[in-house]
């Protein structure tokens, strides 16, 4: 019997990706853009994922955007912000920030990330 393949960590984190933004867009469906209330297609990061990592699986700094805010307005941050603070209140923010503000690089492991794969695929 040959051995099973192992995914190569990269993979396994684009696929945790994947499975996650999906959860965030079905999870805000409802709820409209964090920016300005359109329909959610996107799944946009407060803090960027590529300069905080460690919140990049973060169900509060992620939220359902729309392309317009997530891509072409980099965020909308202003308003991305007053959504965040209506949504889930100042003290969740500032908790929020004070992981933000201290920008530190996660090299995310394996089982983390089958972790978070298996953990997002059950809430769909």
């Amino acid at each position: 019997m040959a051995a099973s393949k192992v995914i190569p960590l990269p993979k396994l984190l684009k696929k945790a990706q994947i499975v996650f933004n999906r959860f965030i867009r079905l999870r805000d469906q409802s709820k409209g853009c964090i920016s300005c209330g359109a329909e959610v297609t996107e799944a946009g990061h407060y803090y960027s994922q590529g300069h905080h990592s460690a919140l990049r699986f973060s169900e509060i700094n992620t939220n359902g955007q729309c392309p317009r805010c997530n891509r072409w307005l980099h965020g909308n941050l202003i308003n991305y912000r007053n959504g965040l603070l209506s949504r889930y209140g100042k003290q969740n923010l500032d908790l929020l920030d004070s992981v933000g503000t201290r920008p530190k690089a996660k090299k995310w492991e394996r089982h983390e990330l089958e972790f978070i794969i298996n953990h997002y695929q059950c809430q769909e």
